[in-house]
């Protein structure tokens, strides 16, 4: 039982980052009807901005701050320059953009930082929280922010008059301009915001899995499984979708024999599959009927 009980939590820990990782992906995909290939590679260059901040003797949260404003930033700046332009262009166009915004961003990091492994400091620590050795300071910590950002987000979509716009403009979006929002700059912000969501994500799981340009290669597809799981029309779901990922494939690796790691994103996929054969609009999305 106390086996369960710690698979259990540690999938509940990364299901965390994988629903940071899958909200951002939904929230772009809302704005353009497209999936970001390189929001993994996104958040981990923002990673990589972090730690080189600390390296120049930033405090970590001082770090974590600059980091988040600067990929809001940055999001921001990639859509007006590289995917407003391509806004009604062909579907494999806007493609090609992403692999090769995901090319660039991992070419130019490695080029930068080289891509050698380097450690990433934990603002929690390591030791067992409040005694217990179910989970970790960390993984509570990174359970404890994803949490925190999703409740400011809840607050931001529900009670503010731009979080209403860009809901406005995401769902319906020919009636949103029609009362005056400036459905272009919603999308901007929605950029903005997801990257910034992406590089939480980022400097949650690198003192996990390490800092290298690759990092976010895994987590990009487990986000990807959680947000089609969970449903590419509701960022509710994509969390949910998150969370389910994140303990299912720690009870396979741990339940059924001969599942390693190099088995289990295959294992999850195929569970996805069958869920959307018998609900291909995701476990919480909804079928969107288009009048012709």
């Amino acid at each position: 039982m106390e086996l369960f009980a710690n698979q259990v939590l540690a999938g509940i820990a990364t299901g965390a980052i994988y629903a940071c990782m899958a909200l951002a992906v939904v929230m772009i995909y809302q704005a353009i009807d497209h999936l970001n290939f390189a929001q993994g590679e996104m958040a981990m260059f923002s990673t990589f901005v972090s730690w080189q901040l600390m390296q120049w003797g930033v405090p970590y949260w001082g770090a974590f701050v600059l980091t988040v404003a600067f990929s809001f930033l940055a999001g921001i700046v990639i859509e007006r320059l590289l995917f407003k332009p391509l806004a009604k262009a062909p579907i494999l166009t806007n493609v090609a953009g992403f692999i090769a915004l995901y090319a660039i961003i991992n070419s130019v990091a490695g080029l930068i930082w080289d891509f050698t492994i380097k450690q990433y400091p934990t603002p929690f620590g390591s030791s067992p929280f409040l005694g217990s050795q179910l989970i970790s300071t960390h993984q509570a910590g990174m359970i404890g922010i994803t949490l925190l950002m999703l409740l400011l987000l809840f607050f931001f979509f529900r009670f503010t008059r731009v979080g209403l716009a860009m809901r406005a403009a995401a769902s319906l979006p020919e009636s949103a301009r029609l009362v005056g929002i400036n459905t272009s700059w919603m999308i901007a912000l929605g950029w903005g915001m997801a990257s910034a969501i992406g590089s939480i994500a980022g400097m949650m799981i690198a003192p996990v899995v390490f800092l290298e340009p690759n990092m976010m290669l895994g987590v990009l597809i487990y986000g990807f499984a959680a947000a089609v799981l969970g449903g590419l029309s509701s960022p509710f779901g994509a969390v949910m979708g998150g969370f389910l990922v994140g303990v299912f494939e720690n009870l396979v690796g741990t339940y059924i024999p001969g599942v390693g790691n190099e088995l289990k994103l295959p294992i999850a996929l195929a569970l996805i599959i069958v869920v959307l054969v018998v609900k291909p609009a995701g476990l919480f999305g909804r079928a969107i009927v288009k009048r012709v």
